[in-house]
């Protein structure tokens, strides 16, 4: 595998799907109707701090419907935006393997038996990955590709700990162990910009994945939205936020720490305009990505250009 396109000078997914499946895929977003151990009690009732009501899942379809009916609705919305052929059933709100591996099996089999659909892809927790639930995995990606896209945030506890997230980067890293013995994927969050971390910080997150082995990463800056205890403490006192340019150079930065062969799978984010607070600025995606491919053509870099593994 390596960046096809020689001008992005990083190895995007689409880069990767035109590779794999020969022709460009696009992710639909679907609900399993779980909840998270960081809401339901188990673990605590307020969710991370930055995490939306929506479970970081806002533009997913509803999961009233069935996954069968959120492929069909989805492929209607997105039927003006794209020509696609091949799709990724992407199951993105809240903690997915968090449920019976009954219920899991029934979800994710409706999912990939259509024959459009590529791969399949699960966010979730590295704390809700027992046993069984990795059994059913390796089965499922025996029929299609298996992607678990696991969040990490950051490998600083302490910050881990400031989110109320309930994991820490231990945990991840077991559950990435646990996930490549099976041969199966993982797409690692990252979030840049949390309160109290420097730059040094951050990046010691991406050398931290680069010892993994990780097959994909999403970057993601830290949005500040209604209704989470991140908004309640960014209103009682405001804390600095990264502007435009710290964040694409600090973009570069990583992907210069990355392997080569290590997917793309984003390099921003676009929150809810009805829900995003700050930063403003993020709304505009295509000024960002076109930032940070300006920065990359003037520094002369690209993706695994400080990479020595």
């Amino acid at each position: 595998m390596k960046v096809t396109d020689e001008s992005s000078r990083f190895y995007s997914l689409n880069d990767y799907c035109r590779y794999s499946f020969g022709e460009k895929v696009y992710r639909l977003s679907l609900s399993g109707g779980m909840t998270c151990p960081n809401r339901d009690g188990t673990k605590s009732s307020g969710g991370c701090a930055f995490c939306s009501e929506g479970g970081s899942g806002d533009f997913a379809s509803s999961a009233s419907l069935s996954v069968s009916e959120q492929i069909a609705e989805a492929r209607k919305r997105i039927a003006g935006k794209t020509n696609c052929r091949k799709f990724i059933a992407y199951f993105q709100s809240y903690t997915n393997t968090y449920a019976p591996v009954d219920r899991l099996y029934n979800l994710f089999s409706e999912a990939i038996s259509p024959q459009e659909i590529a791969a399949l892809s699960i966010g979730t927790r590295s704390d809700c990955l027992p046993a069984e639930v990795l059994d059913l995995l390796s089965q499922l990606q025996s029929q299609k590709p298996v992607w678990i896209e696991l969040g990490l945030q950051t490998i600083h506890n302490e910050t881990l700990q400031r989110m109320n997230t309930h994991t820490t980067v231990e945990q991840f890293d077991a559950a990435v162990y646990a996930l490549q013995e099976r041969n199966i994927p993982v797409i690692a969050h990252v979030i840049l910009g949390l309160p109290g971390e420097t730059r040094e910080m951050m990046l010691d997150t991406i050398r931290h994945l680069c010892t993994l082995h990780i097959a994909g990463v999403k970057l993601q800056l830290l949005h500040i939205l209604k209704g989470t205890h991140l908004a309640e403490s960014y209103a009682a006192s405001p804390f600095p936020l990264m502007e435009l340019e710290e964040y694409c150079e600090l973009v570069v930065d990583c992907l210069e720490l990355l392997p080569p062969n290590v997917v793309i799978h984003r390099l921003t984010g676009d929150g809810p305009r009805n829900l995003l607070l700050a930063p403003a600025w993020s709304t505009d995606k295509r000024r960002v990505l076109n930032t940070i491919r300006r920065r990359l053509k003037e520094r002369d870099t690209r993706q695994g250009a400080l990479y020595y593994g």
